[in-house]
């Protein structure tokens, strides 16, 4: 049975972790004391659910986490620094802060170091999350422990909703480009004004023609999609806004 530590301190523990091409010795006293943080742990660096759902979705609902007095969002994982490192980068989680917890240390101390030995892991963490208040764990969402890799409860929505049930979190915005286009600078400059990020796809790197036709139905750019709506270019985006 895996540990409700809600209550308790979080493990003492130093990080081993590398910035700037030095290590650097990071300690759970620099991670949690005096601040709000909320603290997901996962199976692995690079692997499906923790790439594709876990992590990218706390590093998007970050502002929201802010907004709601969390100082930090830290992602454990029993890796290296090299592997967590260059996870960071190949994810572009600027909001995220990686943690190695190489010898699984704190992962022990937290009573969540699983036997994955079946799938050539070996030691690795179970999936979790938790709310940190000043080095006291205020709140746990653990997976439940079933076989594989369950990911129901640790997710950065359920922890929002915990949080504050009222926040809103932001919506979905993709919109297609292409360099040097005046009314794609347009439709970015109106949704930068109303504070709303997105994602950009751009043509000739990220996509083709064929792409944006076959999801649009149109071929000039820009073309935005709001949560899942098709809005148009730049003139239907300020209707909208309108």
């Amino acid at each position: 049975m895996l540990d409700n530590k809600e209550g308790q301190a979080v493990p003492s523990v130093t990080f081993k972790t590398r910035h700037n091409d030095e290590w650097l010795d990071v300690t759970t006293e620099q991670l949690f004391a005096n601040k709000t943080v909320i603290v997901f742990s996962l199976p692995g660096a690079f692997t499906p659910t923790c790439s594709s759902t876990h992590l990218p979705r706390y590093n998007e609902l970050a502002p929201v986490f802010n907004q709601n007095g969390v100082d930090d969002i830290v992602c454990v994982s029993v890796n290296d620094t090299f592997v967590m490192n260059a996870w960071l980068a190949d994810q572009e989680a600027e909001n995220i802060t990686v943690i190695p917890d190489g010898n699984g240390e704190f992962t022990e101390g937290m009573g969540m170091l699983v036997d994955k030995q079946d799938i050539g892991f070996g030691k690795r963490s179970w999936r979790y999350a938790m709310l940190v208040k000043d080095g006291v764990i205020d709140k746990m969402f653990i997976e439940p422990q079933k076989p594989g890799d369950p990911f129901e409860v640790s997710d950065a929505d359920t922890m929002l909703n915990y949080i504050n049930s009222d926040a809103t979190a932001p919506q979905d915005v993709t919109l297609f480009t292409k360099p040097g286009c005046p009314h794609c600078a347009r439709a970015k400059q109106l949704l930068q004004e109303k504070g709303m990020g997105y994602e950009e796809i751009v043509l000739g790197s990220d996509a083709t023609l064929l792409s944006l036709r076959a999801v649009s139905g149109q071929t000039t750019v820009p073309q935005v999609f709001i949560s899942g709506q098709h809005i148009g270019g730049a003139d239907e985006l300020e209707a909208h806004f309108a």
